[in-house]
C-alpha cells in the first residue's frame, strides 16, 4: 500500500498492476492481534476498508460482492436454514443471508473482532442486522470451529475470506474443505470468493482439484465484477453433490427483499463462463 498524497494505491507486484482511489482523509487506523486496519474516506466511493495495506470493500460497490456471495447459493439450495458464515467480519454477508426468511439460524466466525467494531463505527449500513435473533456473531478461530461442528448439521458455508495468503491459506486447503465437506446435510452447500480468473487461474484450478479431494462431488465457478478488486474481475466457487447450475429461479424472480446487483438473470448470466476458463478447469 502507498498512500501518496491524496491517494490510496495498492499495488500487486506479482502482475504488475495497481489500483488507486483518491482520498480525502484518514478516518482510523489500528493494529488488532492479527492485521492492521485501516478506514479512509475517499473522493468518489464512499469509505474504504483495508486490512493490511489491502482493500476489502468501499461503500460504493461492496453490495456486489456480498450480494454474489450470498443469494446465489441460497438461492441454489432448495431450502436453507442453518448457515455459517466464515470470515465476513464486515457483517456484509450476514446482511445479506438474513434476508431470506426461512433462514433461521447464521453463525459468522471471525477470529478479528475489530473488524467487525470498525465495521460498526464506519460501515453503519453492513451491520443493521447484527443483533438480529438469528444471527450468532463468534470471534474465534473458524478452522477450530468447524472441527467440532456436527456432522451433517449445516445447510450452507460461505466462506468470506482473505487472499490465500499467510494465516487465510489454510482456509484453501483440502484438509478445511473435508471438515466443511463432514459439516454439511447431503444436500449442503458450499461457497468461497476465488479471486480473479484473469490473474490468479492457478488457485481457481486448484481450487477445484482441492474441493473434489475434500469430498465435494461437484465444483462450479461464476463470475461477478467489482471493480475495487484487483482486475476488476471476480470470482466465487460453488461446491455440492448436484448439479449446481440449477436453482430456484422463481423464488430468485419473485424474492421479498431488494437486491441492487442480483437478480435470476444475472445468476444465470454468472455461470457462463469465457473459453479460456472453461478449458482451464475442465
Amino acid at each position: 500500500m502507498n498512500l501518496d498524497n491524496t491517494w490510496f494505491t495498492e499495488i500487486e507486484k506479482s502482475n504488475n498492476f495497481a489500483f488507486s482511489l483518491k482520498v480525502k482523509r484518514k478516518l482510523h487506523e489500528e493494529q488488532s492481534p492479527y492485521q492492521k486496519i485501516e478506514v479512509y474516506e475517499t473522493e468518489s466511493f464512499g469509505n474504504l476498508l483495508t486490512l493490511d495495506g489491502l482493500t476489502m470493500l468501499t461503500d460504493r460497490d461492496n453490495f456486489i460482492y456480498h450480494e454474489m456471495m450470498t443469494h446465489p447459493i441460497l438461492f441454489t439450495h432448495l431450502n436453507p436454514k442453518q448457515v455459517v458464515i466464515i470470515g465476513g467480519g464486515d457483517c456484509g454477508a450476514l446482511k445479506e443471508v438474513l434476508k431470506h426468511k426461512g433462514v433461521e439460524k447464521v453463525y459468522q466466525i471471525d477470529i478479528d473482532e475489530r473488524v467487525t467494531r470498525v465495521a460498526e463505527q464506519f460501515f453503519p449500513d453492513l451491520c443493521t442486522t447484527n443483533n438480529d435473533p438469528r444471527a450468532n456473531l463468534l470471534f474465534e478461530d473458524g478452522i477450530k470451529w468447524m472441527q467440532n461442528v456436527p456432522e451433517n448439521s449445516i445447510d450452507v458455508i460461505i466462506v468470506d475470506s482473505t487472499d490465500p495468503i499467510g494465516p487465510g491459506e489454510v482456509l484453501f486447503s483440502e484438509q478445511f474443505y473435508a471438515q466443511c465437506r463432514r459439516a454439511l446435510k447431503p444436500d449442503g452447500l458450499y461457497v468461497q470468493q476465488s479471486e480473479s480468473p484473469l490473474f490468479q487461474l492457478n488457485l481457481l484450478q486448484s481450487m477445484h482439484k482441492t474441493l473434489q479431494a475434500g469430498g465435494f462431488a461437484m465444483t462450479q465457478t461464476y463470475q461477478f465484477f467489482q471493480c475495487t478488486y484487483p482486475s476488476g474481475w471476480w470470482t466465487g466457487t460453488l461446491a455440492g453433490e448436484g448439479d449446481l447450475t440449477e436453482f430456484r429461479y422463481e423464488d430468485a424472480e419473485n424474492k421479498d427483499f431488494t437486491t441492487h446487483y442480483y437478480n435470476p438473470e444475472i445468476h444465470s448470466a454468472s455461470l457462463i463462463l469465457p473459453n479460456f476458463l472453461l478449458e482451464a478447469l475442465a
